[in-house]
């Protein structure tokens, strides 16, 4: 049985522009794609006869070699690997022959479904399965009509297998002594890819490419990126968020052996800050640290997070913009009853390397080596910043460590500011790159963090424990409002990220409304988006209302479960056998727990086994079920979910919170904000639905069901349910 496909197919390059292609890589086959049209978020259409010069996403050279192009960033997902599987398999490569580039920017990678080259919403897989199919079988093609033109037979009579092409009377050629020949085909209109049963690296568990590299020390990131004569630079910012320079003194900084100049710069938001350009990182923070700086905040929003908690407890009080209807006027006369109030902190994304750029200002051109999720939107940035157009920027995409949306800024917020230094660094008479380092107290106070959230709940129940209605308010700030993706992600006045996974799979009569506030606090994307407190939400409620209809909570689940909810039940089924809940005895003192979610497609069941430990929770296993359609590389699913698990689980430690007080961020570092670390780690087993339908994206999935689910252990073991994020027993 074939997968099914969606309409995923690339466009046609004409015969001049392909050639194109080619001669700018130098030698051998190569296949580059343009995909006009594909604008979901693109701020404009190319023009139908504009010339373009598509980049390679797959190139052959004679001595054998395959190298992909790799049209995202990587940064921990397996992308480098899973990629690279998907064109091999329908190429008919042989493994030990492929490798992997990460694509610099540019209109060819541009994500086939958002229409702009970006890494996020866990799409990767989903939307380039079927492009990065393509690619390959179209190679393999014209290797195949390259092979049967050298020995003048017919094409059907040629195969690939494992790197080379077999024809008849013992005719072999490797992939590498037809790649000229293979380059001047024509490229092919109409291919077949492959049945299924025929993948020899889709589906199967493959080490990844960057692992040995990553694990030796040798993997270079974006932090380690260095040019000859490279300064490097640091960035005083405003204590509260878009205030000002009213008055500095550089002197004291300029004394300290190795700084090379201090320059005022605009920032994000409006504000304005003091960069300290070094010959290396410590003399230039060093430098910052001497700085003598009188900041401007009068005329900024200055947050308090208790106050804001106390303005968003009122207002889910009351109903806000209608996001779903439904009657709730059971909720009046109704037996049972479960009134609920949550509260979520604002979260920071802390991945392990910091925010860095490398520039390269000249006066006609910039060049930048940048970990970039959003390579569209920052390359335009940069050139709006810079005073130059597109064309004249290069973006080379560095692999970067970690990153959990805070590299998709739609305001292309550090990139920017490095751009103003470099401007402010040529402007004062010297030349060469700068390359700008975050520290891990500007990544903490820094902003763009997940926002703070209050949910209120009113849930009726009759005497049997049926839902008769449900009245669920939230309250919090939209981060897709005035940014590009506001047209698609906000629907009649609500931001669809703040209510994602609301209701869902259960057939619950839910009247959903929401309070979109501002406040002087940027916000973004954090793994897993609004699943992040929906799901928790959702999740321990379902089993509060179990519990108090006296149903085994797995049951109450699946009785609540609609006909379209196959693939939920199937995980979380998977998950409870696996487990051995209901049927293994616990050692005293434990409980289960359960909680499934759907996110980007993605379905993931969660039985976890907890305790308490000196009266702080404890979590021991996870067991995982997974329906994520084909897994194109388990062994990287498993590995998404295990990090994945462990984020979710940081987020219910004492301490993972970011808190303002009159307008100042009160964290500074990882000694006052709490990420999970090694020792908090569970055990873990994934156990992946086997499917022929298209993947679906797997890179946050598995962080929204994981604290619920702990939640739901601990509430068995207390009788006490939790009401926000991190745990807080005292006030449960």
């Amino acid at each position: 049985m074939y997968i099914k496909q969606r309409n995923h197919s690339t466009p046609a390059l004409s015969r001049r522009d392909f050639l194109k292609t080619g001669s700018a890589i130098g030698g051998g086959l190569v296949i580059g794609f343009f995909i006009p049209g594909a604008t979901r978020f693109a701020n404009a259409e190319p023009a139908p006869n504009a010339p373009f010069a598509p980049n390679a996403f797959l190139h052959i050279t004679p001595d054998n070699k395959v190298t992909v192009q790799i049209n995202r960033l990587e940064f921990g997902q397996g992308v480098h690997t899973s990629l690279t599987m998907i064109i091999a398999d329908e190429l008919d490569a042989d493994w030990s022959q492929m490798s992997a580039q990460l694509a610099p920017a540019g209109d060819a990678y541009k994500d086939p479904v958002f229409g702009i080259q970006m890494t996020g919403g866990s799409g990767t897989i989903n939307h380039s399965f079927t492009q990065y199919r393509e690619i390959g079988a179209r190679a393999r093609a014209m290797l195949i009509a390259a092979a049967a033109d050298r020995w003048n037979v017919p094409h059907e009579q040629c195969h690939a297998a494992k790197g080379v092409v077999l024809g008849p009377h013992g005719h072999k050629a490797t992939y590498g002594e037809l790649a000229d020949a293979a380059m001047a085909q024509p490229l092919p209109q109409k291919i077949a890819l492959k049945n299924p049963k025929d993948f020899r690296f889709i589906g199967k568990p493959m080490p990844r490419l960057d692992s040995r590299d990553k694990s030796n020390g040798k993997q270079p990131f974006g932090i380690d990126f260095a040019l000859p004569g490279m300064k490097v630079a640091v960035i005083a910012h405003p204590p509260v968020f878009g205030g000002k320079v009213a008055q500095y003194d550089a002197a004291k900084a300029l004394d300290i052996k190795g700084v090379a100049g201090v320059f005022q710069i605009p920032t994000d938001r409006g504000g304005s800050g003091v960069a300290v350009v070094a010959d290396g990182f410590w003399p230039a923070k060093q430098g910052r640290d001497a700085l003598a700086i009188d900041w401007d905040t009068a005329n900024v929003e200055k947050v308090t997070s208790a106050d804001q908690l106390a303005q968003y407890k009122a207002l889910a009080r009351q109903t806000g913009t209608v996001a779903r209807d439904a009657d709730v006027s059971a909720l009046a006369t109704a037996p049972k009853k479960i009134v609920a109030e949550y509260s979520f902190p604002y979260l920071a994304h802390t991945p392990m390397e910091t925010l860095n750029c490398v520039i390269d200002l000249q006066q006609d051109h910039c060049t930048l080596w940048v970990g970039s999720q959003f390579q569209t939107f920052d390359r335009a940035a940069v050139a709006a910043t810079a005073g130059l157009k597109p064309e004249q920027v290069t973006l080379n995409t560095l692999m970067a460590g970690g990153g959990f949306g805070r590299r998709a800024v739609p305001t292309s917020d550090y990139i920017v500011e490095a751009v103003h230094v470099a401007k402010a660094y040529r402007a004062s008479g010297k030349t060469g790159a700068v390359k700008v380092i975050w520290s891990r107290e500007d990544d903490i106070r820094g902003g763009y963090y997940r926002p703070s959230h209050v949910h209120r709940a009113e849930i009726g129940l009759d005497d049997q424990g049926q839902i008769l209605a449900w009245n669920h308010v939230i309250v919090g700030q939209s981060i897709t409002q005035g940014t590009p993706f506001a047209s698609v992600m906000i629907k009649n006045g609500v931001d669809n990220t703040m209510i994602e996974g609301m209701g869902e799979p259960y057939e619950v009569p839910l009247k959903l409304s929401a309070h979109t506030v501002t406040a002087n606090v940027p916000v973004l994307w954090w793994r897993s988006v609004g699943s992040t407190h929906t799901a928790f939400v959702m999740e321990t409620l379902i089993d509060e209302a179990a519990t108090l209809a006296g149903v085994d909570p797995v049951v109450y689940r699946q009785k609540l479960m609609g006909p379209k909810s196959q693939r939920h039940q199937a995980a979380l089924k998977m998950a409870v056998e696996k487990s051995g809940y209901g049927t293994r005895k616990l050692p005293k003192g434990h409980a289960f727990g359960v909680a499934v979610h759907e996110s980007f497609k993605s379905v993931v069941a969660y039985v976890v086994e907890a305790s308490l430990e000196k009266g702080v929770p404890k979590l021991h296993k996870v067991t995982a079920g997974i329906h994520c359609n084909l897994a194109v590389n388990p062994l990287t699913i498993e590995a998404q979910v295990q990090g994945a698990i462990l984020m979710g689980l940081g987020t219910t430690l004492p301490g993972a919170a970011i808190t303002l007080k009159d307008g100042v961020v009160e964290q500074h570092n990882f000694s006052d904000y709490t990420v999970a670390r090694m020792p908090d780690m569970p055990r873990v087993e994934v156990h992946i639905i086997p499917s022929a339908d298209p993947p679906t994206g797997m890179g946050e999935p598995g962080l929204p069901p994981l604290a619920p689910a702990f939640a739901n252990a601990i509430a068995k073991l207390t009788g006490k349910r939790l009401r926000s994020l991190p745990f807080n027993l005292e006030n449960a």
